[in-house]
């Protein structure tokens, strides 16, 4: 899979962005409300409108900075959601004039060189269309009738983004010919550059002390037991409170498209901290998108001198980490090159799982096997009863059960059948989507 697209939808506070940005990914992610600036930090997506999968960026509304100090940091989350656009929307209120502040960010926008459509929203009622005509004051020519409210024009405005998108193809042929696309994700100064440095034997990114030297992706190939190894870095994430303006907002961005271009993820932790609420942050990325995965745990040689032991640190990652109990540890130090085979290894292991299909015979054994065992309790006079499993997908493996009340699933048994499953059959680096159907009425 290439880098996608990115579309970011711009504006003033309470032109109606938040709410034609939960109309395009169809479902309420970003907080709605009359209250003007209830956007504060920019909310991204994956999404998808016909065949074009593409990253939807919902920034908080542009304000004058001279308001407060929140108002010019959300300006600039705005101004740096821009500058990693493909297209930009500009979303306009039909009700309201132009203000000095739509040619604020107008002026910003003609200076990106990049496609823009402005929205006017808000245009169920015929009597303000012609209001519209005043905004092509703001000189961009593609001007779309939306309401996002009552989905009016989105089919139209989404055409003409779509259609805007050209994106450059120099990358995916290589992307193409590898066995296996790696990011390697972690908070700043973990030790991801020194590891892409001692995998690929080069020194092509700044190896520093201080966190947050090395702020773009980059793209690194070898060659491992005659496997093509495609290699992203990426900028250290930082939690949202902790990203400065400027370059590291960008670096978040991308890194976030790092993970979506990759097959597995590392994730890169410091034996001499361990689990920090920053990893924690950067491992919901990668589980929100279903990434197999392998924990690196780095400078493994620092925390021997301070004599830690694997089985106890183990314990205390898996603990910390619940979710993730499926991933592969690996002790390794980067700057000594030890542990480098066994987390190669780890990857392969993760992506072969990733891509696992099982027979409708061994999904037959399990449900049955899973049933006998423990059977789910029933409430009252009702009992979840499960008729069947199929396989649905793969990367990662999806199953769907077919039930006689998805009302009756508790999450303790949905853990329990995966579990279950999991100690029938090797899932280790992967994730398992599992999703319940319930018999038709």
């Amino acid at each position: 899979m290439s880098s996608k697209p990115v579309i970011t939808i711009v504006g003033r506070p309470n032109v109606g962005k938040s709410t034609l940005f939960n109309r395009i990914i169809g479902r309420q992610t970003s907080i709605i409300s009359s209250k003007s600036g209830t956007t504060r930090d920019r909310i991204i997506s994956e999404s998808k409108w016909g065949n074009k999968e593409f990253i939807l960026i919902d920034t908080g509304g542009i304000q004058d900075p001279k308001e407060n100090e929140l108002s010019t940091a959300v300006r600039l989350q705005s101004i740096i959601g821009i500058e990693e656009s493909d297209v930009i929307i500009m979303v306009l209120d039909v009700k309201e004039e132009i203000t000095s502040l739509d040619f604020d960010v107008a002026e910003i926008l003609r200076k990106t060189n990049k496609p823009i459509i402005l929205a006017i929203n808000k245009t169920d009622n015929e009597k303000l269309d012609d209001n519209a005509v005043d905004f092509y004051k703001l000189g961009f020519e593609k001007q779309i009738k939306i309401s996002a409210y009552h989905n009016i024009g989105i089919d139209d405005l989404m055409s003409e983004a779509i259609s805007e998108i050209h994106i450059d193809n120099t990358n995916e042929s290589n992307e193409n010919t590898v066995d296996i696309k790696i990011s390697i994700v972690g908070r700043p100064n973990v030790g991801k550059s020194h590891l892409l440095n001692a995998l690929t034997n080069e020194e092509r990114t700044i190896v520093s002390d201080i966190p947050g030297t090395t702020r773009d992706s980059i793209d690194s190939f070898m060659n491992y037991q005659d496997k093509q190894i495609m290699l992203i870095d990426t900028a250290g994430i930082r939690r949202k409170g902790q990203i400065k303006p400027g370059i590291e907002k960008a670096s978040v961005i991308r890194t976030i498209k790092s993970v979506l271009r990759s097959d597995v993820s590392i994730l890169m932790i410091d034996a001499t901290e361990l689990i920090t609420n920053q990893d924690a942050h950067v491992l919901g990325y990668i589980l929100d998108h279903f990434r197999s995965l392998v924990i690196a745990i780095n400078k493994w040689d620092l925390a021997i001198k301070k004599g830690m032991k694997k089985e106890e640190t183990l314990e205390k990652i898996k603990s910390q980490f619940p979710f993730a109990k499926f991933a592969k540890i690996v002790f390794i130090s980067a700057k000594e090159q030890t542990g480098l085979e066994d987390l190669l290894d780890a990857t392969f292991t993760a992506l072969k799982n990733w891509k696992t299909e099982l027979s409708p015979y061994d999904l037959k054994k399990f449900v049955r096997e899973a049933i006998s065992a423990y059977p789910p309790a029933t409430t009252g006079r009702h009992a979840l009863k499960i008729y069947g499993v199929r396989q649905t997908g793969i990367t990662p493996p999806s199953l769907t059960f077919y039930v006689n009340n998805t009302e009756f699933i508790h999450f303790s048994y949905q853990r329990y059948l995966e579990n279950f499953i999991r100690n029938q059959h090797d899932f280790e680096g992967t994730p398992i989507k599992m999703s319940f159907r319930g018999r038709k009425k």
